[in-house]
């Protein structure tokens, strides 16, 4: 199965569409997205090659009226519909200019931009590994016992690649990355409990300074 014919979840989708997920789910729910381009058979899912259009429609907003987007997403459903079955490589090269009356665009950089995502999340679900022998089923680096979440945190968090590497040794330059998409794909649920004032496990700290209660003015 080609990876544009994928469905994905509306998480990933909205990643390779670079969107927020709220945005994914306008699309549906308002009707911007053709019938046949998402489902709610399992969940409520969105086919791989929709994600061109999702990426159209928002990064297009402030050049485009609502109705030349839409008019442009109508013509541009039946060539993806064509080409879904398409490895990526190949459904770049197709024709993804549109005209009409004074209207050319060409979807070709949103095709690429989409493609090149959707290549990042497939290497990204590689690069996970998950077992109940390892760490409990945490999702792992794969051939590691490095937590992809563990690492994503610590990138979002601001935190230099350089000092990533130094902390996980394992690691390089591109799986920091992969590790990032996946948890961006794929959002943990939930948020981490920790007992009442108790630092998390392996926490150090670094500095503690302490400054004594004031006595209240009589």
């Amino acid at each position: 199965m080609s990876p544009a014919s994928e469905m994905l979840k509306t998480t990933e989708a909205a990643v390779v569409s670079r969107v927020a997920l709220r945005d994914v789910n306008r699309v549906i729910d308002e009707g911007i997205l053709p019938e046949g381009f998402f489902t709610h058979d399992d969940g409520r899912l969105v086919l791989a090659a929709a994600c061109t259009l999702i990426s159209f429609y928002f990064e297009s907003a402030k050049s485009l009226t609502s109705e030349e987007r839409l008019f442009v997403i109508k013509v541009a459903v039946p060539r993806l519909r064509r080409s879904v079955s398409f490895e990526l490589p190949v459904l770049v090269e197709v024709d993804w200019i549109i005209q009409h009356e004074y209207l050319t665009i060409d979807l070709a950089p949103f095709v690429r931009g989409a493609v090149e995502r959707l290549g990042g999340l497939v290497r990204a679900r590689r690069l996970v590994h998950s077992s109940s022998e390892i760490l409990g089923g945490t999702p792992v680096v794969r051939g590691t016992r490095i937590p992809i979440y563990d690492v994503a945190a610590s990138a979002a968090a601001g935190i230099s690649t350089e000092r990533i590497l130094a902390a996980y040794p394992g690691l390089d330059a591109e799986k920091i990355e992969l590790a990032t998409i996946f948890a961006q794909a794929n959002p943990p649920r939930g948020r981490p409990r920790t007992a009442g004032g108790e630092l998390p496990t392996g926490a150090v700290i670094v500095s503690d300074h302490r400054r004594p209660r004031r006595k209240k003015a009589k």
